[in-house]
């Protein structure tokens, strides 16, 4: 059984996402708040495998509670819900390692096929929403990751999943320096000039050759 932190500030919604999850026999609801900076209290003290959060909250966002879980380096594995997203913070939520991206509109039925999918190992990113992440960018540019070396590559693949330079670096047994030189040269072959872009463009890559 998998644990979940539900956090969403719409009461009825959240009530509905509770007993959804309470009828799946598979998920275990430690927690559920309307407020973000609850959540990530949670979060920290309850430690759970999964947690489910509304990109926009009132006190604290989605957004902010995944970078706060990356940089504290816990293990859990983040699903966004919104009623809407720009491709920015499409982006954004990419490259900050969230595992799944649902809209509010989605049917019932695929949060939970998101959540088994995640609690399996496998990120949920809807394609229409990954390509709305890189829309402004030409359509070539994903296969541009095809000139980077394979070590470039790992970098990328790391940076996708939301770590810094320090802790890429530890993760490759090099310096920090040594990854700033590979990040450069990425942007520089990529035509692009940030890590959000990179996590969204890999993404896209990565989807394009599974099709």
């Amino acid at each position: 059984m998998y644990s979940v932190v539900l956090a969403d500030d719409h009461p009825l919604l959240l009530r509905g996402l509770q007993g959804l999850l309470n009828a799946a026999t598979e998920f275990e609801v430690l927690a559920a708040t309307a407020s973000g900076t609850q959540a990530l209290s949670l979060i920290c003290d309850l430690r759970p495998d999964l947690a489910v959060l509304d990109v926009s909250m009132p006190d604290t966002g989605g957004l902010e509670i995944q970078r706060a879980i990356v940089e504290r380096r816990l293990v859990v594995k983040v699903i966004f819900l919104a009623a809407s997203l720009t491709g920015r913070q499409i982006a954004d939520a990419i490259s900050m390692g969230a595992w799944g991206i649902l809209l509010k509109e989605y049917a019932p039925e695929a949060l939970l096929d998101c959540m088994r999918q995640v609690a399996g190992g496998e990120k949920w990113l809807p394609p229409e929403l990954v390509t709305r992440a890189t829309s402004a960018l030409p359509s070539n540019t994903p296969e541009k990751l095809n000139l980077l070396t394979t070590r470039e590559r790992e970098v990328a693949v790391l940076i996708c999943g939301g770590l810094s330079n320090r802790a890429i670096a530890q993760k490759l047994g090099t310096t920090e320096g040594t990854i700033s030189i590979h990040l450069h040269n990425i942007y520089r072959k990529l035509e692009i000039t940030n890590r959000t872009t990179l996590a969204a463009l890999h993404v896209q890559y990565t989807a394009n050759q599974s099709g």
